[in-house]
């Protein structure tokens, strides 16, 4: 029909879609989809037990409030109160919480939100910005390429530069990043919080992996990272922070995610929310509530971190081994991002592997993907990461050892 355009994939619906018409079901044992987005979201030992079915209760058939319902919103703020802000003066409330359907959902309001400015992103970066940063059209989004020869590195120093040299208001990116697994910690994320206050640009981060943290010597306190941390205040710092249930407590179905920052901002996001998606689910917000609590949380990250160490460590030894390269061990998320350019052709592009390894019933992400290029405004032959794939270690660990069993064999056999 002439009215409508062609919408693109992100680069995950993409791949999946092209696995369902090599015979991939998720159901299907027989296939490894070390493309997987998500968490293994079955018990772990030593974590929390899962939660198995929800009440609904009469109420819950009315609509809940588009920043969602008081309770949770409550529950998001004592979180981060009490894990990240004892002592601090400044301390957040509910009114500093905006509940949404997902993450998704909660970065399209925060970019319905924003005016008439320059807003910054890294390549490379989450596949999902791009058609986010492509239909709404007040903001123009501006790329900043970071160097896989100095392990997508970003100093202060550059961080200022761009921000005063492109005017750059505002600058959306992943912490953990998704797919290279670079973090900021301590001092260089206070640092950066520091910047952002002194030059008035409002950082967009997004921390759902915040909890898939595996350098345990870059923090201290709990093992988990937030830029929460390094807030002066709440109502005037311009750090917005989103994160949820989907990775970090292993609950993608439930569709519950958050976003903290200045009133002003969660006000103006709520109101984006009331004709961009009325809102979320009562039960399921309710039902987050108690998975907000200090002992559930540490209980399931220590869990996770157990589980998916050992994963990432037996994905890192496998690929490298296979000759692999990679730019930057993953100090977060749960991806390892390879170049394959010294495999054996076709398996020496991301998109030549991806597309072989569909015939052995494995699944990964090509890297071009993640050269996040809102309205196409650059040529495609100029797309990047073109030898590039992200690997991931998220779900069971007989499922990553038997995708990257097949890879070894098709890699040994030349392709």
């Amino acid at each position: 029909m002439s009215a409508f355009r062609s919408v693109p994939r992100t680069g995950v619906i993409y791949v999946m879609t092209e696995a369902a018409r090599h015979g991939y079901r998720p159901s299907d044992a027989a296939w490894a989809n070390l493309g997987q987005g998500q968490p293994e979201a079955g018990p772990l030992p030593g974590a929390p037990p899962r939660i198995e079915s929800v009440p609904v209760f009469s109420q819950d058939v009315e609509y809940a409030p588009v920043p969602g319902i008081w309770e949770l919103r409550e529950a998001v703020a004592g979180h981060y109160n009490r894990l990240y802000r004892r002592g601090m003066p400044s301390q957040y409330s509910a009114e500093n919480v905006c509940i949404s359907s997902g993450g998704r959902v909660a970065l399209a309001r925060a970019a319905a939100s924003l005016g008439e400015i320059n807003l910054g992103h890294f390549l490379p970066d989450y596949t999902a910005y791009e058609e986010l940063l492509s239909v709404f059209r007040l903001f123009s989004p501006i790329p900043i390429l970071l160097d896989p020869d100095r392990g997508y590195g970003f100093s202060l120093r550059e961080l200022e530069r761009e921000i005063a040299g492109r005017g750059l208001s505002a600058l959306l990116f992943s912490n953990p990043c998704n797919p290279t697994g670079k973090t900021l910690f301590g001092d260089e994320l206070a640092g950066w919080c520091g910047v952002a206050r002194r030059l008035d640009c409002a950082l967009l981060i997004d921390e759902f992996y915040s909890h898939y943290i595996w350098n345990d010597a870059a923090f201290d306190g709990p093992p988990v990272s937030s830029a929460a941390r390094f807030v002066e205040d709440v109502e005037s710092d311009p750090v917005i922070i989103f994160d949820g249930l989907t990775k970090n407590w292993r609950y993608p179905g439930f569709r519950v995610a958050w976003t903290l920052g200045p009133s002003s901002v969660i006000n103006a996001m709520s109101s984006a929310g009331s004709f961009l998606d009325g809102g979320g689910s009562r039960p399921l917000q309710r039902a987050a509530i108690p998975l907000l609590e200090d002992e559930n949380v540490l209980a399931e990250t220590s869990a996770l971190r157990h589980v998916f160490r050992r994963k990432r460590d037996v994905a890192l030894r496998a690929l490298t081994s296979m000759g692999v390269h990679v730019d930057r061990e993953p100090e977060g998320t749960f991806y390892v991002w390879g170049d394959v350019r010294d495999l054996p052709p076709p398996l020496n592009t991301g998109m030549g592997l991806f597309r072989r390894l569909l015939d052995e019933r494995v699944i990964c992400v090509p890297g071009e993907f993640f050269d996040v290029n809102p309205g196409r405004r650059r040529a495609q032959h100029k797309r990047r990461f073109g030898t590039h794939v992200r690997f991931s270690f998220g779900p069971e660990e007989a499922a990553v050892m038997a995708g990257l069993d097949r890879l070894s064999r098709l890699v040994a056999s030349g392709g």
